[in-house]
């Protein structure tokens, strides 16, 4: 069962690098995955939502999913699980960015855009639905670059997106 699963992760980097990697789109895929290094796009985001206070509420339950998902993520799973990057195991695999200091399983990047977009989703006013549909487009791309830029399995990915989406709720839940 575990090996089939790691046979899928693996397949599926090396379709996106042969057949959906471009060169015209290194740079693109490149600068979103540099987005959500550090969890700073959504951290900055998140303290200017903090100033009006029509968007305080938004702003807390954004830092308090951040604080959640990087604690989950960051500080426990990754240093349990000890989840090798895929470039170092799947021969072919050729990454786009430098490679990445620390364990693989599950994807930060994923669990903090996650963990943000969903709390911004459920606290921002009504009135900004257009804010809250880019909020979860950004979070779905910066997901999709740790792939593209071959730095994490697709179940790191979605591990991550699952843990923020937890993470989230927790900052919704938390902030009221």
């Amino acid at each position: 069962m575990v090996q089939t699963l790691l046979q899928i992760d693996q397949n599926i980097l090396l379709f996106i690098q042969d057949h959906i990697r471009q060169e015209w789109m290194d740079g693109f895929w490149t600068a979103i995955t540099r987005l959500g290094d550090a969890g700073m796009i959504w951290i900055a985001l998140a303290i200017i939502l903090l100033i009006p206070k029509k968007t305080r509420r938004a702003g807390i339950a954004a830092l308090i999913a951040l604080a959640v998902g990087a604690l989950i993520t960051n500080v426990a799973l990754k240093n349990v699980v000890e989840r090798i990057r895929p470039y170092e195991t799947i021969p072919g695999l050729v990454r786009l960015i430098e490679a990445q200091p620390d364990f693989s399983f599950p994807s930060g990047h994923s669990c903090a855009s996650f963990a943000a977009a969903f709390a911004l989703f459920k606290t921002l006013p009504g009135k900004r639905k257009i804010w809250k549909i880019l909020c979860i487009v950004l979070a779905v791309l910066i997901a999709f670059s740790r792939l593209y830029v071959g730095v994490h399995y697709p179940s790191d990915v979605l591990a991550g997106i699952l843990i923020g989406i937890f993470a989230g709720w927790a900052g919704w839940k938390l902030s009221k």
